[in-house]
Parts: structure tokens; sequence; C-alpha cells
């Protein structure tokens, strides 16, 4: 295996840089893995694919403003600090600029997210302490007040999207609800109310994981062989109900659908938990961070069909959707898409994986 083999072209002009509207009018290709071959329809045709009884599994995690600009507590030393995954302890795994400037210690202010604190009559302010160094040379920092990070940040748009954004919420999926990501489960931005309420009212369930989406999302893999690449980690949870829901719907015989590769990570993730403890489960209930790293050769224990949107040239992101599909069908299938026009990446159309 080589990273090489999940590298395509792909023309700058088929990368989306603004969202459609309505979300649901985003183009989907449906592919069809049991005979090779695929559909071109619209977004807003999912229900005719899926089948009642059937469940889809939503990533509910929201993405947080995360750069941040503050000064250093005493100085006027302007600080960037930017946001790159939460820690199951509630810290923040960062990159500062300038680092040098930001040693462990170090105390940031965010005057942005100052506001009247209407008990006390003074001002509450957003405040990051560095504890620490990463491996990776950023910083750990703690927030007094992570419901304040909305206020003090800017929301960051993937690197290869350069037109601004006129409304944040185009890029929070619609029941967005658990803060913690630092870039969207871009699948799930397809979905309207409209859709969802259709697609219950025909018996398709929805429940919903959690996993916040860190900015290593983006990183291309630079190993010769994608098997040395370190695989990004990243915070997950499962609750009982949708690990109950999850496990009713396999028994009755009624497919887990995953909207997104996140989900995916989330679902397998508790698989192999489930395994790991000897539950007789799909998945077992998870708090905590995953590593799972999904390749060419994965055994998919709780995923049964996969929206996604089209990915970025060798990155891990397309490796799991060959993994689920197959390296040499969905490479096909992406150079069916450029040739039929299809928008790319985060903002772009969607795929229906069956």
């Amino acid at each position: 295996m080589r990273t090489d083999d999940f590298d395509y072209l792909l023309p700058p002009e088929r990368i989306a840089q603004t969202p459609i509207e309505p979300r649901d009018a985003s183009r989907m290709l449906v592919l069809h893995r049991s005979h090779d071959t695929w559909e071109h329809r619209r977004f807003v045709d999912l229900e005719e694919y899926l089948r009642p009884g059937d469940l889809l599994v939503c990533n509910q995690s929201r993405v947080i403003p995360a750069r941040l600009i503050g000064r250093r507590e005493g100085t006027t030393g302007r600080v960037e600090v930017l946001l790159l995954r939460r820690t199951a302890d509630g810290l923040w795994e960062t990159l500062v600029k300038p680092g040098r400037k930001a040693r462990p210690g170090t105390r940031v202010i965010f005057e942005r997210a100052t506001l009247p604190d209407l008990d006390q009559g003074a001002a509450r302010e957003l405040v990051g302490d560095v504890l620490d160094r990463t491996s990776a040379g950023g910083r750990l920092i703690r927030f007094n007040d992570e419901g304040l990070l909305e206020r003090a940040g800017d929301m960051p748009l993937p690197p290869y999207i350069h037109e601004p954004l006129r409304d944040g919420e185009r890029y929070q999926t619609i029941y967005a609800r658990i803060k913690g990501s630092a870039a969207a489960p871009t699948a799930g931005l397809h979905f309207t109310a409209s859709l969802m309420d259709r697609l219950q009212r025909k018996g398709i369930g929805l429940t919903y994981v959690t996993l916040h989406i860190g900015l290593d999302t983006f990183r291309p893999v630079h190993e010769e062989d994608p098997r040395t690449h370190e695989i990004h980690t990243e915070y997950v949870e499962i609750d009982a109900e949708a690990a109950g829901q999850i496990g009713a719907t396999r028994r009755a015989g009624g497919r887990i659908v995953a909207v997104g590769t996140t989900s995916v990570r989330a679902l397998e993730t508790g698989a192999q938990a489930a395994r790991a403890s000897g539950e007789h489960a799909v998945v077992a209930p998870h708090i905590g961070p995953t590593d799972l790293y999904i390749l060419p050769g994965h055994r998919f224990l709780a995923t049964d069909a996969l929206v996604t949107n089209f990915h970025l040239p060798r990155s891990t992101l397309l490796m799991l959707v060959s993994a689920f599909a197959g390296r040499d069908l969905v490479l096909r299938t992406y150079n069916e898409a450029i040739r039929e026009g299809y928008r790319f990446y985060s903002f772009g159309d969607a795929m229906l994986i069956l």
C-alpha cells in the first residue's frame, strides 16, 4: 500500500467555495457497491434509497470559532491561538503564534470575550492559561470559561476555501449541539429540517454520536507508506441510548447509515470497545479519545452504508472511504464526479455509498 495510490487530480474550479442553498439542493452521487454502478441525483432524494427500519447516525458536534486573538497578561503583546482539539479532561491542544512568547505559565486575555456580569456588575473575560507544550510543538491551554469561546473567536474555514462565509451557521449542521469541533462534519451540512422530518415519517431512525473534529483532519499524509502515518486523536462520545438504538436496528434487520466519516470513526470505535469488553453488542457506550485509523483491509463492524462528501487526495478520509467501498471503485467514482461537474470538499456535493 502506497500513499500515491490515493491520489487524483482535481481541477481547482471544482472546489466549492460557498455553500449551496437550500442545503439539500446539492447533488448526490449514489454508488452501489454490489454492482459497481452509480446514479446522479440530488440530496433531497435521499429518502428514496433508505428503507423503514434503517438508522441514520449523525455527528452532533458543533464547530466553535477556533481562531482567537488575545494578549499576554501584563503586556500588549499580541497572541494568536488556534484551537486544534479538546482533550478528554477539558483542556485544549492549540497552536500559538508567536510560540516562543507562550511558555508554560503564560496567561492570555481575550478581550473580545468580555461581557457584563449581571450578578457582579463586573466584566467577565475569557482567560487561557498555558500549561504545557505538546509533542507536536503546540501548547496545552486551560480556559476559564468555555462558554465564552464563541464570543472570542473567528470561524476557521478549511484552507482551500478563500471566499468569506457570510453566515457562520452554514458551517454548522442543523443538529449541531455539543460544542467542541474545529471543523464541521460536512456530510451533515446537506440535511434540512424538512428532509429529516420526511425521513422520520417514513420510519427511518435518527440517532446522534459526538466526535469533536480537529484541524488535523485537513492534514495530508506525507509518508510514502500510509501505514506509518501517525493518525490524529479525536474525542468520541457514544451514549447508552445511541448504542441501544444501533443494536436494535441491527437485530431488526435495518441498516446502520453513517452520516460522514466522523460518524464512521465513532461507530467503529464503539464496535471495537464492545469487542474488547466482551459485550454481545454492535457498539458499546464509549467516552474518550480515539486514534482508530481506518485503512483498506479494515473490517467494518457497525457501518452498513455511508453518506459522505468528496475528500482531499492523499487524505486519511479518502483512505477511510476507500476501505469501505474499495480504492479502485472510489477513484473511478471520483473521476466520474469530476467529469460530471460535481462540487468537491466541505461545501461541495455528496455521495451515498450503499
